[in-house]
């Protein structure tokens, strides 16, 4: 199977490419700056806001499946023009499409969420993967739309980082304690991803690991793997502090896991 991974140079498209790479397949997988020292794949420079770009990259190529992991969460023309231009591209190439969406579309006035709820987003990043759901389902129906949460995995992620510099007091800040969401492994959601792609299921799916945990919380789990002291990470409330967006948003996978080999693990068992 030919594979297109479009946000190739990313912490998820990179795992994706590696998977892909490793099960024989002919991946071609795209970079905005610059493109990873990961062997095997076909490396091509791509700005998806641009969509002739996009088009004439997908004619190119050729790709049975299209995964699209690109995005930018203060830019709208990137994560939501982008995501219209990957679909209309994948579209005119008959292609397989699997959009990676965010939990970033719920409030967390309802807490809990499966793949029936509709979006209602508070935040700017959340109204352009809402927005680039509905392009998605509009222009290819029979794509997947794989909705997902703090992704974690190897230390390479924005949240590892950022829990060993708050640790470090190489950084200011908290951790809030009231902050939950379902954080999930990167090889989980790669393999989930891939898995869905061979699949014969369209529309949302919940895609995110077992547990709900806080980020203070998540927080310590990474410490403590890491053998640094979680007792040195600050905590702090996000309910007050006048930072914009949900601060309870559990995505329940039960659908999804039901549909999958692979298993999504919670952050208290792969970290």
């Amino acid at each position: 199977m030919s594979l297109l991974v479009v946000g190739g140079s990313g912490l998820l498209g990179l795992e994706v490419t590696r998977q892909a790479l490793a099960a024989g397949r002919r991946v071609t997988a795209t970079f905005h700056r610059h493109a990873p020292a990961l062997g095997g794949a076909d490396w091509r420079g791509l700005d998806i806001r641009r969509r002739d770009d996009v088009v004439a990259l997908v004619g190119a190529a050729r790709p049975r499946v299209i995964v699209n992991a690109a995005y930018r969460q203060a830019d709208w023309a990137t994560t939501a023009d982008g995501a219209a231009h990957v679909a209309l591209a994948a579209a005119a190439a008959g292609a397989r499409l699997v959009y990676v969406s965010s939990d970033a579309v719920f409030s967390g006035a309802a807490v809990r969420y499966d793949e029936t709820r509709a979006p209602d987003p508070t935040t700017p990043y959340g109204a352009a993967k809402a927005a680039a759901e509905t392009a998605v389902k509009g222009i290819v129906p029979s794509a997947v739309i794989a909705r997902t949460s703090l992704i974690v995995g190897g230390g390479a992620s924005q949240h590892e980082k950022h829990v060993r510099a708050l640790a470090s007091g190489a950084v200011k800040g908290v951790l809030f304690t009231d902050d939950v969401r379902c954080p999930v492994h990167v090889t989980d959601l790669a393999s989930a991803l891939l898995e869905l792609a061979a699949s014969p299921h369209a529309g949302i799916h919940h895609v995110a690991g077992a547990d709900a945990v806080s980020r203070y919380e998540l927080g310590a789990l990474i410490a403590r793997r890491d053998g640094l002291d979680p007792a040195a990470l600050p905590s702090g409330l996000r309910a007050g502090s006048g930072m914009p967006g949900p601060v309870d948003v559990r995505l329940d996978c039960a659908m999804t896991q039901s549909r999958l080999d692979t298993r999504l693990r919670g952050a208290h068992e792969f970290l």
